[in-house]
């Protein structure tokens, strides 16, 4: 320890301090951050759980809290026993300081080490995180400009009106064009796909469900502000409108609207290749009518007339999806952009039945949630397939009254079984995170666990299924192997060269807010092509914050959408 006003012996100066009253006080924070203290740079609730992990340190005993404005130690404690954990391949101690209530700005100083990167302890900690998370959307627009005064210096160009689309020939259609304004660039490229579309749009369509009132009119500082509904629908509603454009006259939905190859890191105004409608297929078509079902939902009081047109939408392509269960899309020969490709439909065929159900109590949809046993697993990966299940089952429960009650008993007892699995997962694991096997978007999969654990909270009020989801915001803010906070303007070391064509093109240091990075991907698939990853990295820090690494480093609606749903969700209900 080190008291810069007595040099003696430490029992002497503890009496003097004892009688004069005397105060310890450490080194001055001179900016510079210890990168061996990994914790939630954004900050956490007051009576969350609340831990750091130190790494690779040798000999260290305690920790001690520093409140930034007033200097002075406010808590300290012990560091536990060295552990190691291979899943990060480091030595670690963890610092609990859970029993920290007290709203204020703290750093963690640690003797060796130095000062930890300073957060936040108060209530609605993560809103400003929030509410960047779905801003980001608004700053995916495309065929409109973003002007200053909506988006500050990231403001730019109109780009893609996508109001003369060529029909390419996997469409069905041999010539012609189609008008398909409005909706979101899909990720880092600037390409709109209906699989990739719906599913995180039906993630935020469940957060309105369920918190109508979290976002207001003017909340998000969007062109639409004002106009007396929630800025939240205002956005939702960009993106579906474009879906709706994606819908052939039969009822089946096209793929995707896309350009052959991807295009060059350029801004949105001058990629101007052709732009093609591509394929047609059962998944999209599915997904479309869940989530134009639950549009109905949440537009029915607002504008019932859209919210008409949305319901039957969705069971035209319903409708068309029976007449054609089994059509999978791939790339054609000439086309090398996404292709969110899936074979099995399961998970597409229950997410429908069930979002159509609540919206139009008709037997049929009943029928089809029962044809096969409700299955729980949670498995990591290409959420657009194999996720949206969970999404079907969150509504069912949000909406008790109108089915079995035998159907909510299973899925009640399923989702707590399951968020049981994730809770007794995450305690056993590197950073308290809930999943080990680290694929393509394995952010999305903590904060998509992250989703059912919630789910289960709204159903029973356990503790460990609030610090689950909390651990989890702790893990995507910085309490993670990288040491980074995965959020782009959020914490004090954040991804600076994401995959993204905006953020790389606009000649700003600083990449658009508010967007999640996929994350720690141990297949690497980009390191063919010149990315370079650590040296023998372990799963968890197969991650680089290089603008080229596709396989770790982009951003892509389906990964944003779980992060604003938790956010928005720990904003409600940690209290």
């Amino acid at each position: 320890m080190r008291y810069p006003i007595f040099q003696f012996a430490y029992l002497p100066l503890l009496v003097i301090c004892l009688l004069f009253g005397c105060k310890e006080r450490l080194p001055d924070n001179n900016g510079e951050f210890s990168e061996q203290i990994r914790l939630n740079q954004v900050g956490y609730y007051p009576f969350a759980t609340k831990k750091a992990v130190i790494v690779n340190g040798e000999g260290l005993k305690e920790f001690s809290l520093v409140n930034n404005e007033t200097k002075e130690i406010v808590f300290s404690g012990p560091l536990t026993e060295t552990k190691e954990w291979k899943l990060a391949g480091e030595q670690i101690q963890v610092a609990d300081f859970t029993g920290l209530n007290t709203s204020g700005d703290y750093s963690i100083y640690i003797e060796g080490l130095g000062y930890s990167y300073p957060f936040q302890v108060g209530d609605h900690v993560m809103h400003d995180a929030f509410i960047g998370s779905i801003k980001a959307m608004y700053y995916q627009r495309t065929g409109m400009a973003l002007e200053e005064k909506y988006a500050g210096k990231w403001k730019r160009e109109m780009g893609h009106p996508d109001d003369s689309v060529v029909f390419h020939p996997s469409s069905g259609k041999n010539e012609g064009y189609i008008s398909s304004t409005k909706g979101w660039y899909d990720a880092g490229d600037y390409n709109k796909y209906v699989v990739n579309g719906s599913f995180p749009l039906g993630q935020f369509y469940t957060l309105y469900e369920q918190y109508p009132g979290i976002i207001t009119d003017g909340g998000l500082n969007i062109p639409e502000s004002g106009n007396g509904v929630s800025d939240l629908l205002d956005e939702l509603k960009y993106e579906m409108d474009w879906l709706l454009t994606m819908q052939d006259d039969d009822g089946g939905l096209y793929h995707k609207l896309t350009t052959k190859n991807f295009e060059g890191i350029v801004m949105p105004d001058k990629a101007t290749s052709q732009r093609f409608i591509v394929g047609k297929g059962t998944a999209a078509s599915l997904d479309f009518a869940a989530c134009a079902a639950q549009a109905y939902r949440v537009f029915k009081d607002i504008e019932p007339t859209y919210a008409d047109q949305c319901l039957a939408a969705a069971k035209k392509a319903y409708h068309w999806a029976v007449e054609n269960p089994n059509i999978e899309f791939l790339n054609p020969e000439d086309v090398s952009t996404g292709q969110y490709g899936d074979k099995n439909f399961e998970e597409e065929w229950f997410w429908a039945n069930a979002e159509l159900f609540i919206a139009t109590k008709e037997a049929n949809y009943l029928d089809g949630i029962n044809k096969n046993p409700l299955n729980f697993e949670f498995a990591k990966g290409d959420n657009w397939a194999k996720f949206m299940k969970f999404s079907g089952m969150f509504s069912l429960l949000e909406n008790k009254e109108d089915i079995p009650e035998s159907l909510y008993k299973v899925l009640k007892t399923g989702i707590g079984e399951r968020a049981d699995a994730l809770v007794k997962k995450a305690g056993g694991l590197d950073y308290f995170q809930p999943i080990d096997d680290f694929q393509w978007g394995s952010n999305s999969d903590v904060l998509n666990a992250a989703m059912i654990m919630a789910q289960a909270y709204r159903l029973n009020s356990k503790p460990e299924y609030l610090r689950g989801v909390q651990q989890c915001a702790d893990y995507i803010f910085g309490t993670n192997a990288t040491g980074y906070s995965f959020v782009t303007g959020y914490g004090d070391k954040y991804p600076m060269n994401i995959h993204h064509r905006q953020s790389a093109a606009d000649e700003i240091v600083e990449p658009v807010p508010g967007f999640v990075c996929g994350g720690p991907n141990f297949g690497k698939q980009d390191a063919a092509s010149g990315v370079v990853y650590p040296d023998n990295a372990p799963p968890m820090k197969s991650w680089v914050d290089q603008e080229p690494s596709y396989a770790s480093n982009e951003i892509c609606l389906n990964w944003n959408a779980p992060l604003t749903y938790i956010l928005g969700f720990l904003d409600q209900e940690s209290k």
